[in-house]
């Protein structure tokens, strides 16, 4: 790749590579075949059941007509990725840093759910697509006037960015063991307090007679309630450092 040469990914998901013209006019085009990958990721609920083939034939087209737009599946992975993100609602008006990245960590939350298999497509890189983009233009925004330095606001991001992801990818993979076997999650306090010896685990042995362990509530509002005490505390250490460097705002 030459200096002024854009990656080969970053092209694509910007609609800038250039796609043969020899031949007839392509009967589909590269957001066509997008969006039916995607229809297929969804119904299956796995990003496994994407092929070229599969999408080929969702499209009534041949396989080989899909390399004229997309050259590999992993190509086509990269493009899943940004395209069902879609594009984030604005921030509220008035709101203060704290809100707005509450607002973009539940918006982010809401949209990757709708795509169970998004937690499965590998992350290789910084983001870099026009829709991702937009998200972490929008979490920037939130932090407009903490007064913090541009580097800073990076790193908060995208320490919430790791935050998100990694309670997504872990929450779905959760939620396939509970539908796979429930009552192993349901008793497994019961479980544990059969086997932990308070001589040797007294911290765990505190948390089991707490009742922490106990599902008293669905696996879904389990779920919405870790990742809420999460990230509120993840964004207590951002006040925190705010206030440690001297800034006002939020």
């Amino acid at each position: 790749m030459e200096n002024n040469e854009l990656p080969a990914d970053v092209a694509l998901m910007w609609r800038l590579r250039e796609t043969p013209r020899r031949g007839p006019k392509p009967s589909l085009t590269l957001d066509d075949i997008v969006a039916a990958a995607i229809a297929i990721a969804d119904e299956d609920g796995d990003l496994g059941a994407v092929s070229m083939a599969r999408v080929a034939e969702r499209l009534g087209n041949s396989t080989m007509a899909l390399y004229r737009h997309v050259k590999s599946k992993d190509d086509l992975f990269v493009l899943m990725s940004d395209a069902a993100l879609e594009r984030p609602e604005p921030l509220p008006d008035g709101v203060d840093w704290r809100t707005g990245l509450t607002f973009w960590a539940n918006g982010v939350l809401t949209a990757i759910r709708k795509h169970r298999w998004y937690a499965k497509v590998p992350i290789s890189g910084p983001p870099a697509g026009p829709n991702n983009l937009a998200w972490f233009d929008l979490a920037l925004s939130a932090l407009e006037d903490t007064g913090l330095a541009e580097e800073a606001k990076v790193g908060v991001v995208m320490g919430l960015i790791t935050y998100v992801q990694g309670e997504v990818r872990v929450a779905f993979d959760l939620a396939a063991g509970f539908d796979e076997n429930p009552a192993a999650f349901q008793q497994y306090g019961a479980i544990l307090a059969r086997v932990v010896d308070p001589r040797v685990y007294p911290s765990v042995a505190k948390v089991i007679a707490a009742g922490v362990f106990a599902m008293d509530t669905s696996f879904e509002e389990d779920s919405d309630a870790d990742f809420a005490f999460g990230l509120q505390i993840y964004l207590d250490g951002v006040a925190a450092f705010i206030d440690r460097v001297g800034v006002k705002g939020g």
